[in-house]
């Protein structure tokens, strides 16, 4: 495994408290987390890019987003499981000069930004081929017709090659720093939890159960198998075809040949995540669900001894919001809208004054809401900075970001 070397600050010198630099300057892996719908994908590809540009060295983003933002926001026609290097002229148009930090004695790394997206069906395909015990128990796992449904489907598998994807990466020693955009999914425990919840099912007393058979006596044991309960199994093979048990138990017992890997493995990946130069952030929106589930993630993070590094609150509305002279002017639009409809039918000679005058009183009653809520997200705020890690705000941009140009101005409020 290449060495890692340790990012830095320009000249040395610490970024401002509350930002993004002190934290990934220290670490290899950061894991962006939290409900989805909250913009985790913009966030730690703007991060990852900052981190390029201010930190230097060479820096993958990862995204297990099958939606195609991230390869469009950066430029690249297409995204997939091999890393792709965003071209430096890109960045270079988007304000951000990559810097060369130096070896410091490590193995010298090309510095700049790559990016890859989560390829499913190859990780899986690539897992069976370098776990299984030989070529042709691969290539029988490979060719079973469960095999597909069951890597495309099954609830923890794609959960669980994103950890395999990130420990393989990881090992490789390619990259000074992994920022990892997590699965989208309504529970962000599932990320975490997968690697061994894999294990345990291939290896459970179901399984077991199904596939003894083959093991003690070949089809002749499925023979006996289907007499023993002839009602099921007539009705699954009629709905689903003749070999419908012989498939099940011939792939699960390929597949059992790889248990040991899988538990081998899961042991690296928790390791991994608790490794010292991992840390988490936790994205969310001040909204009520999906804040009270990153907040629910937050505590998890502690029971488990997981570190946390930050936590970054997107699509927060301005302080200016925030009462003073703002709040003045919006209560004096909704008393008595007059004076300034009346000067603004003087500057314009087509614009009605009674128009004006509803036009303005809108105004002032839709800034007097948004005044209720930008209260209230404070207190929500204040609520957050019990937390030892530092709450970074991002506020609601009146465009959808869909270039690195957007990116960077998102990655601008995290590195401060």
């Amino acid at each position: 495994m290449t060495a890692r070397r340790t990012l830095s600050l320009p000249g040395d010198t610490p970024g401002p408290p509350g930002s993004l630099d002190r934290l990934l300057a220290t670490k290899s892996i950061a894991i962006f987390c939290g409900p989805g719908g909250v913009g985790k994908t913009s966030v730690a590809a703007a991060s990852a890019a900052l981190a390029a540009s201010r930190l230097g060295g060479k820096v993958l983003v990862v995204t297990v987003d099958p939606a195609r933002r991230l390869a469009d926001a950066l430029g690249l026609a297409t995204l997939g499981n091999l890393e792709r290097a965003v071209p430096a002229d890109r960045l270079k148009a988007a304000g951000l000069e990559v810097r060369d930090p130096g070896s410091s004695g490590a193995q010298p790394r090309t510095p700049g930004l790559w990016a890859a997206m989560l390829d499913t069906k190859q990780s899986w395909d690539d897992l069976v081929l370098r776990h299984a015990r030989d070529e042709e128990t691969a290539y029988r796992i490979l060719e079973n017709r469960l095999y597909h449904n069951l890597t495309a489907r099954f609830v923890q598998s794609h959960d669980y090659i994103a950890m395999e994807r990130l420990h393989e990466i990881h090992a490789e020693g390619g990259y000074d720093l992994i920022v990892v955009d997590t699965p989208p999914t309504r529970n962000a425990l599932d990320f975490l939890e997968a690697p061994q919840r894999m294990a345990d099912f291939f290896g459970s007393r179901l399984l077991r159960w199904l596939t003894t058979p083959y093991r003690v006596g070949g089809k002749r044991g499925a023979r006996m198998i289907n007499l023993a309960s002839r009602p099921f199994y007539q009705v699954a093979d009629r709905i689903l075809g003749g070999k419908f048990l012989e498939d099940i138990a011939e792939f699960f017992l390929n597949f059992q040949t790889m248990y040991d890997g899988f538990v081998q493995r899961a042991r690296s990946v928790e390791a991994l995540l608790h490794d010292r130069r991992t840390t988490f952030v936790v994205v969310s929106t001040l909204e009520t669900a999906p804040l009270r589930e990153a907040e629910f993630f937050i505590s998890e993070l502690s029971a488990r001894k997981l570190h946390l590094g930050a936590v970054v609150l997107n699509k927060t509305l301005p302080d200016y919001l925030q009462g003073g002279a703002g709040d003045s002017a919006a209560r004096a639009l909704c008393a008595d809208p007059g004076p300034a409809a009346q000067a603004a039918a003087e500057a314009d000679a087509e614009l009605d004054q009674a128009t004006a005058g509803r036009v303005l009183a809108t105004v002032g009653e839709s800034f007097l809401n948004f005044e209720v809520a930008a209260k209230r997200e404070a207190e929500l705020r204040g609520e957050l900075g019990r937390l030892s890690a530092p709450v970074l705000r991002v506020p609601a941009f009146e465009e959808d970001i869909h270039d690195l140009r957007g990116l960077v101005r998102l990655g601008e409020c995290l590195f401060g």
